[in-house]
């Protein structure tokens, strides 16, 4: 969702309406943030956050850590996943300072309620690398390849049945 959607009143009353148009329950809805259209406009991202979230839907936070904000913003935005950025993900087995990123990403989250989802998950010891870590869900090439969103594509199996969760939601290990 954009920076200017998130301040956009008219956009959240289009959003409503179309929950009801469709007879969608927003709590099968997750929006997905980037961290700088959040940051940009705090205020009005929090209250469009928490109008929805009233509804039932949730929110995942984009891209975190990846800008130059700090985690001082996240206290703030009631965020119920972190997405920790892939380039921090993808070369964590060779980059130790990326590792620790995603460790301190996904212990933060976890000690803030909020459930943690990482980016670039392309290989089977990446996989293991976050399943050891305690990170919650993974999305990436070896998940699945990025598809178009039709009506048809809601009919297709997944090639795997159920997203890849590690464990219990938000557990430290």
């Amino acid at each position: 969702m954009s920076g200017s959607s998130i301040g956009d009143d008219t956009f959240l009353e289009y959003l409503k309406q179309q929950f009801e148009t469709f007879a969608v329950s927003p709590g099968m809805i997750c929006f997905e943030i980037t961290e700088t259209s959040a940051i940009a406009d705090l205020q009005s991202a929090i209250r469009f956050i928490n109008e929805l979230k009233g509804l039932g839907c949730q929110f995942s936070l984009d891209d975190f850590c990846s800008g130059m904000s700090s985690f001082a913003y996240l206290k703030h935005l009631p965020v119920d996943f972190l997405k920790i950025d892939g380039s921090f993900v993808k070369d964590m087995l060779d980059n130790p300072i990326n590792k620790a990123m995603v460790e301190v990403i996904n212990n933060i989250g976890h000690v803030m309620g909020k459930r943690t989802i990482a980016e670039y998950v392309e290989t089977p010891q990446i996989e293991a690398a976050l399943q050891e870590m305690g990170v919650d869900f993974a999305q990436g090439y070896l998940i699945s390849r990025p598809e178009l969103f039709t009506c048809e594509s809601l009919y297709i199996q997944p090639v795997r049945p159920d997203p890849l969760m590690f464990g219990a939601p938000g557990t430290l290990r």
